[in-house]
């Protein structure tokens, strides 16, 4: 249930045209539903204004439409589904409306909303081969109602390309940056940008990069400050977390 649909109930009970009753038995029924094979948080977007997003990987098909579904049915407009394939993709859209995103391996259910956050996220990444986790992490934001500037293949080794768009790094209210490799990246930006940073480190680089792990500690040793970090290859952890900076202060 989103906010929204918990005042319009409350609302009604005000006006007499629902019961105490009635409306005690939905909140009741809310928190959760089972359906055997998940238990849907119907309560999630009142909680934390942003409702269950599923996650697709070892999901078949008819579980990640039957989760979808029922929380359609519950009064959401939009349902986000993450790290599928394009495969389960197709097979979503013979059955709803599914925007997908193929690079980010992510999709949604129903129409992007128009952006209402106090500003800009600037999703940045070191190279080109950072770009699927960067647009996970874009789309993830666009979904919550956030505009998104993305800034791609701007990483150190090439630092005028990312100094050419110092306009964007400095007009952003939160950014996300996202390298493989040393991770550099997020220190560079950290140190340029008055606003908060998430640092996304990816599993792009050769060996001693540790898949990962080398940027990870990197990024975590950061000498710039208001730098955190997300997860490996996390960039739906880091679109959701800059769209909460990005919404800090105003109702959802």
């Amino acid at each position: 249930m989103e906010r929204e649909t918990l005042t319009k109930l409350l609302n009604s009970v005000k006006t007499g045209a629902v019961s105490v009753e009635d409306a005690a038995l939905k909140l009741r029924m809310e928190p959760y539903e089972d359906i055997d094979f998940a238990k849907i948080d119907h309560h999630r977007g009142i909680r934390q204004g942003v409702p269950e997003v599923i996650y697709g990987a070892g999901k078949t098909t008819e579980q990640i439409i039957g989760i979808a579904l029922r929380m359609l049915d519950h009064g959401e407009n939009t349902v986000l589904v993450t790290r599928i394939s394009p495969e389960t993709a197709e097979k979503l859209a013979e059955r709803l409306p599914f925007n997908f995103n193929e690079a980010g391996r992510i999709g949604l259910i129903g129409q992007k909303p128009v952006p209402d956050g106090i500003g800009n996220i600037v999703v940045a990444t070191g190279g080109t081969s950072d770009i699927p986790v960067a647009e996970e992490a874009a789309f993830t934001a666009e979904a919550l109602g956030n505009s998104v500037t993305r800034l791609y293949d701007v990483g150190v080794a090439g630092l005028h390309r990312l100094l050419a768009r110092t306009e964007d790094i400095m007009r952003a209210q939160v950014i996300i940056a996202i390298a493989g490799m040393e991770g550099a990246l997020a220190s560079v930006i950290g140190g340029l940008a008055a606003c908060p940073v998430i640092a996304v480190p990816t599993s792009i680089g050769y060996g001693a990069s540790f898949k990962g792990l080398s940027a990870l500690l990197s990024m975590l040793n950061s000498c710039a400050s208001g730098v955190s970090v997300v997860n490996i290859d996390n960039g739906f952890g880091a679109g959701y977390l800059a769209n909460m900076i990005n919404h800090m202060g105003r109702e959802r």
